[in-house]
């Protein structure tokens, strides 16, 4: 025993060594990048400094904080220096007065508040903000302290065993459908803006209707046919969330239960919905989906996570801690590689398939019937 103990303390007196340590210790407090820019955004600050005609001074931020009725200035300062630190927010030494100036940087202008939902989504800026605010939500963040339990006994996904099916949990808490469909909303916006830029014209020129299942309050198909206004829009999604849905020009709001019937398109567009479920749905969803269309040029664009564990690109980290965020929230639920989602394709009828890098999170799946 004493000599293992010499052993561990020669192995710190080193430089390797205390990077090491260095990383352990960063990669524990992580979570506290995440809470500060969680705060950020409950307080506005990235809407002050962005609104602002220039930098502004740690007093004139705190006054700007909407319903502070006493707004700690000290504490204020904290979360801001470590959120220069991570180059959200930009300081400056003020040459006159000697305070430190505050101001935006482009990657505040993600974490802007949207306006409220309307059928212009021209309007509309684009923001992470509804999505972080809910994965730092304590009904998200909770089941993460539970995984090493998921792992010894398996059962139910944390969240699942404390909350129930999460569509389910939202179907019957209105406050978590809101947090919920706004975040699938802003992540929406983002991806089919990126999709039709880069690949618009290839997947809908030709194509007269599309059915967006699990399309949420319909923010993803009303791009589409506002970009290509010859197609019939359909978004598809259970009754209440499609309750809460706004009216957008050229898209029927249609409810439903996608594992039951899918209604007929020339082509299905399925976002971020697969990854919600294991194997055995999946091969029953997209069954469903190759039903829906028609044999002879019909399709079924799948916009999901394609793994890369060991790439290097931009988003390849991204995509495995979500796989892992999936572990935590839904039983089933993962991020898949080409080869599983190869696997999915097959047993579900589609032969071929075609798989589209965008600048962002997700990719573009074309499955074809034959």
């Amino acid at each position: 025993m004493a000599s293992a103990v010499k052993g561990a303390i020669l192995a710190i007196d080193n430089e390797a060594s205390f990077q090491d340590q260095a990383e352990i210790w960063k990669y524990m407090l992580n979570f506290g990048d995440s809470m500060a820019l969680k705060c950020a955004v409950e307080l506005r600050l990235p809407d002050i400094l962005h609104s602002a005609d220039g930098p502004m001074t740690l007093s004139e931020i705190a006054a700007a904080i909407p319903n502070a009725p006493s707004p700690q200035a000290s504490h204020l300062f904290r979360v801001l220096r470590l959120l220069v630190r991570r180059k959200i927010f930009t300081s400056e030494e003020d040459k006159v007065s000697g305070e430190t100036l505050y101001g935006p940087t482009k990657l505040s202008s993600w974490l802007l508040h949207e306006p409220a939902p309307t059928s212009d989504s021209d309007a509309s800026i684009m923001t992470l903000a509804p999505m972080l605010i809910m994965e730092n939500h304590p009904w998200h963040v909770d089941p993460w302290h539970k995984l090493s339990e998921f792992i010894r006994e398996g059962g139910l996904a944390p969240f699942e065993k404390e909350h129930g099916y999460m569509f389910d949990f939202a179907a019957k808490n209105p406050l978590y459908n809101k947090l919920l469909n706004n975040a699938m909303a802003c992540t929406a916006r983002i991806t089919i803006r990126t999709l039709l830029s880069h690949c618009g014209d290839d997947l809908f020129n030709g194509v007269g209707s599309v059915v967006d299942v699990g399309g949420g309050t319909g923010r993803f198909i009303s791009e589409i046919v506002k970009s290509y206004p010859h197609i019939k829009g359909i978004n598809f999604d259970r009754s209440h969330v499609i309750s809460t849905a706004p009216a957008y020009p050229g898209v029927t709001h249609v409810g439903g239960d996608m594992f039951q019937e899918v209604p007929s398109a020339d082509a299905v567009v399925t976002k971020w919905v697969l990854h919600d479920w294991g194997d055995e749905l999946c091969v029953k969803l997209l069954k469903n989906c190759r039903k829906a269309i028609p044999e002879k040029g019909g399709k079924v664009i799948i916009v999901d996570i394609v793994v890369e564990a060991d790439g290097e690109g931009v988003f390849d980290d991204t995509g495995v801690v979500f796989d892992v965020l999936m572990l935590a929230h839904n039983t089933g639920g993962k991020e898949r590689t080409e080869k599983e989602w190869k696997s999915l394709l097959d047993q579900s009828g589609f032969p071929r398939y075609k798989i589209t890098k965008i600048p962002a999170l997700q990719s573009v799946i074309e499955a074809y019937p034959n």
